[in-house]
């Protein structure tokens, strides 16, 4: 195949998609949505659009080619909040020293503008026979409500790539993550008499030593090859509601990364012995409710023929670096793979630059992972 990517194409798709203001919270994709939709119906691909929520909406375009097998590329629409301390417009793309400015440049505005290129190759192309999906989501940065939505649907699926900043190596596993909110119990009294109360941050700092001890001795010693260390950490803490009454509650927001092989339900079931563990040495406390994230941990077999040729069309592309690595934070491969798809995480830009001011994509790793893009389907559809 002798097709190249336009890399004047790229910048103008990209340029357009960070134009649009997907800040999650609250998201608003539904504007993107439609100008996906509209574009990749233009290019030839049966595009539709799949609300689940007011103003959240996902991408889906289908290419159907004869017998094989489906094969998506995923990423999501939405971007984090842009705060402060920008040198430019972080919605409107800026060019300069070979990079691209903006919010979502890299995570995951940039590898969504490759994957549409790659779309465009692979239409062009004769060499494949099956099914090629586009799977656009929203909420990826918060709770993956998207990618959940489509993959309740139970599509059919057996590869999937999930666009993400990764410097265009692959990625075979992701850690899980889990945020219960614990409320410790205590006993209102007036300040001036605190004696007839129960302090609740008092209760509370006896829990916090017990969770980073659990953390030390159990949860931490607990690794996985790539993506490392399993962790349970407090995030936030918040107690009180006046200056002079003595609190009968203080609230600790957990934050529980789990890695490959872990079980969401273990995981949970053991902060709660922990809890049991403090009530009996009466430190009354409970999980209220369970903040949402993005997902599970899951992992893709090394031998796998997607993994193999994630890394051999990263190697061929110019990835220093092209794999096996692992996320140590969570993406939408866990929904893909809960289908019963095998896939892995591979895009343009640095993770170290995403989620801060002055975001930014190389254009070269552009032009590259819609190459790569390109190149995996091409070895596994046909």
């Amino acid at each position: 195949m002798t097709a190249t990517p336009d890399i004047s194409r790229i910048k103008a798709d990209l340029a357009a998609l960070v134009g649009f203001d997907t800040q999650n919270p609250p998201g608003h994709e539904a504007e993107a949505g439609r100008y996906l939709a509209d574009l990749l119906a233009r290019e030839g691909f049966d595009a539709s659009l799949s609300e689940y929520k007011a103003g959240r909406t996902n991408v889906i375009a289908r290419l159907e080619r004869g017998p094989g097998p489906v094969f998506a590329l995923n990423t999501h629409i939405d971007v984090v909040p842009v705060g402060d301390g920008w040198a430019t417009d972080p919605l409107k793309l800026t060019e300069r020293d070979g990079r691209l400015y903006g919010r979502g440049a890299c995570d995951a505005k940039g590898p969504l503008a490759s994957m549409i290129e790659a779309l465009r190759m692979l239409k062009a192309s004769p060499d494949w026979s099956g099914t090629l999906l586009a799977v656009f989501t929203a909420d990826e940065e918060v709770a993956s409500e998207g990618a959940r939505h489509y993959a309740a649907g139970r599509p059919h699926v057996d590869f999937a790539v999930i666009g993400e900043p990764t410097s265009n190596a692959t990625i075979t596993a992701h850690k899980g993550s889990m945020r219960p909110l614990v409320c410790v119990h205590g006993r209102t009294a007036h300040s001036g008499t605190p004696h007839l109360g129960l302090n609740a941050i008092y209760e509370a700092s006896k829990l916090i030593r017990m969770i980073e001890q659990h953390h030390e001795e159990a949860v931490s010693k607990r690794s996985h090859p790539l993506v490392g260390n399993a962790s349970l950490s407090i995030t936030r803490i918040h107690g009180g509601h006046a200056d002079n009454v003595i609190p009968d509650r203080c609230e600790l927001l957990l934050d529980r990364r789990m890695i490959p092989g872990e079980d969401e339900t273990e995981a949970a079931n053991e902060i709660r012995r922990l809890l049991d563990s403090a009530g009996r040495q009466g430190v009354r406390a409970e999980i209220t409710e369970f903040r949402a994230t993005t997902g599970g941990p899951t992992e893709t077999a090394l031998d796998a023929p997607i993994v193999k040729a994630g890394i051999e069309a990263s190697r061929r592309h110019g990835a220093v670096n092209p794999g096996p690595f692992g996320f140590q934070g969570g993406c939408d491969l866990v929904h893909f793979r809960t289908l019963g798809a095998t896939g892995i995480v591979v895009g343009p830009g640095d993770l170290g630059v995403a989620h801060k001011p002055d975001e930014f994509v190389p254009i070269d790793e552009l032009g590259a992972a819609s190459l790569i893009y390109r190149d995996i389907a091409l070895s596994l559809l046909g």
